[in-house]
């Protein structure tokens, strides 16, 4: 996520009369620097029902310390978060309108209001490297916090922090090991405001896990929840414009699609269609983006590896502009989509679904044996599509039906894959195989995809050279090796779909 900052962090429970640590011992650290005192005063905002907390998300406008502001944090990869950052502003009840655009999806439009007050008095220390440079800051907080602000039980305690400025995550396990030799552990919440809150935050209801002699219905559910909770997590990235973020939010309500499609003879059919029709919606609405991201990076290294005799006229400029310009289009037409109602709604009957799941009559069988079913299914609809596609090729159609029809082989290695992947609970290993041999032949049929795509913006990019009085030579030359790019996916797809056919 193009957040402000990657928060990276222990907290640890103190008492009050326990000494520091001798953090001068920790590897790497040279030196303390003179301890800060400072007084920080904190309100937490989230919705009524406190759905960002829920979420692990917190919002918050604090006062005194050197970063005063309005920060939000949201969870990142193992146990970093996301910082994004605004200014005070005047008014200390409007959150700025950046800040809670991007938790959109959580507050569907509804108020964020002051749920909580954390007043700590915070003893920091920075840890130096033998340059000087700051590892880590260490905080000593005592902390007095009321929620709801002005009613709610003021609760007190200690923790301590140690949060990574420039030190590797090494120096985190490092003090992990020197506290616990002290008795002192990390602390069971991840923030200040869980602790506030306690028990008033809603709790998630775990999702049932398949089993191999439980009910199927079970493996469907179990993977729509991974991947709705990815979606959701990647909501706030997509907004930020994040390297690779609408990719992942595409590829989360693709995996959905095809997992409903595969597994839905175990719930209510019109239901399911119902979702995947909207999940379709909103992967080509919000992925966009990222097929023009995907271009520009492609043709930029293809212009980068020609002989500079070869590239003729301002190619890298009218790419990059062109570029540049249809992916922000794309993008504002993502985030669009991104605050509508219709996705709103989307995710409301997702989790709707999830709560009380729409089961047909045979969500109860077995579910090694019903998802192996299922599998065995899906191998059919890709050998039947392979067949039509070799059919084509031998009755000579022109290549772009060819290529039309080796499109539709992708697609269906690709809701092969997927349902591998969901299966992959109950069927172990043979779902893994399964879902990487899926995974080759996809990959390779999406190189070709993207070819002939790319080669029908080439020709609109020549047209345009030309009416602008430059060559057009180089667009030629990159159409040439896109064409060759094609036949090469042909032919890689042909040897692994033989290997293919003899295992599956």
């Amino acid at each position: 996520m193009a957040a402000d900052s990657l928060e990276v962090e222990r907290k640890y429970s103190v008492e009050e009369g326990t000494p520091l640590p001798p953090l001068a011992e920790l590897p790497g650290v040279a030196a303390l620097a003179p301890t800060r005192f400072d007084r920080l005063e904190a309100v937490y905002f989230d919705t009524p029902g406190l759905a960002l907390a829920a979420h692990r998300i917190t919002l918050r406008r604090r006062i005194g310390g050197h970063d005063a502001g309005w920060h939000l944090k949201v969870p990142a990869e193992a146990a970093a978060r996301h910082e994004i950052s605004e200014p005070l502003g005047v008014d200390a009840s409007a959150v700025p309108a950046r800040l809670a655009g991007l938790v959109a999806l959580h507050t569907r439009g509804g108020a964020l209001v002051p749920v909580a007050r954390v007043s700590t008095r915070r003893a920091a220390t920075d840890l130096l490297a033998p340059g000087g440079a700051v590892l880590a800051e260490f905080s000593d907080d005592r902390v007095e916090a009321q929620a709801p602000p002005g009613t709610g039980p003021v609760q007190t305690w200690r923790e301590w922090e140690l949060e990574l400025v420039t030190g590797p995550e090494d120096l985190l396990a490092a003090a992990d090991t020197l506290l616990a030799s002290l008795d002192v552990n990390p602390a069971e919440l991840p923030s200040k405001l869980a602790r506030a809150l306690g028990d008033a935050v809603p709790r998630q209801e775990p999702a049932a896990t398949p089993k191999r002699k439980g009910p199927a219905a079970v493996v469907l559910l179990a993977y729509l929840r991974e991947q709705a909770d990815a979606l959701a997590a990647h909501d706030p990235a997509v907004r930020l414009d994040a390297p690779d973020a609408v990719h992942q939010l595409r590829v989360s309500a693709r995996r959905m699609r095809s997992a409903l499609a595969t597994f839905r003879p175990f719930v209510d059919a019109e239901a399911a269609n119902r979702l995947r029709g909207e999940l379709s919606w909103l992967g080509k609405t919000v992925g966009q983006a990222r097929d023009v991201e995907v271009m520009r990076d492609h043709l930029a290294g293809l212009v980068t590896a020609e002989p500079p005799e070869l590239v003729v006229g301002p190619v890298a400029r009218r790419l990059e502009g062109d570029s540049s310009s249809r992916y922000r289009q794309a993008h504002d037409v993502g985030v669009v989509a991104l605050d509508s109602e219709r996705y709103f709604h989307l995710m409301d009957s997702l989790e709707d679904f999830l709560t009380d799941p729409p089961l047909s009559e045979k969500a109860e069988k077995k579910a090694a044996p019903a998802a192996e079913r299922r599998l065995r299914k899906n191998v059919k609809r890709i050998r039947a599509a392979v067949e039509r596609a070799e059919e084509a090729e031998e009755a000579g159609v022109p290549e772009h039906e060819l290529d039309a029809a080796l499109h539709e082989v992708r697609k269906a290695a690709k809701r092969l894959r997927y349902a591998a992947e969901a299966a992959r609970p109950v069927l172990g290993k043979q779902a893994k195989q399964l879902a990487e041999a899926a995974e080759e032949l996809q990959e390779t049929l999406g190189g070709l995809q993207d070819s002939v795509v790319t080669r029908e913006h080439l020709r609109r990019l020549a047209a345009e050279a030309e009416a602008d009085t430059e060559s057009a030579f180089t667009y030629g030359r990159l159409h040439a090796l896109e064409q060759q790019r094609a036949a090469e996916s042909r032919a890689r797809f042909a040897k692994e779909w033989a290997r293919f056919v003899k295992q599956w």
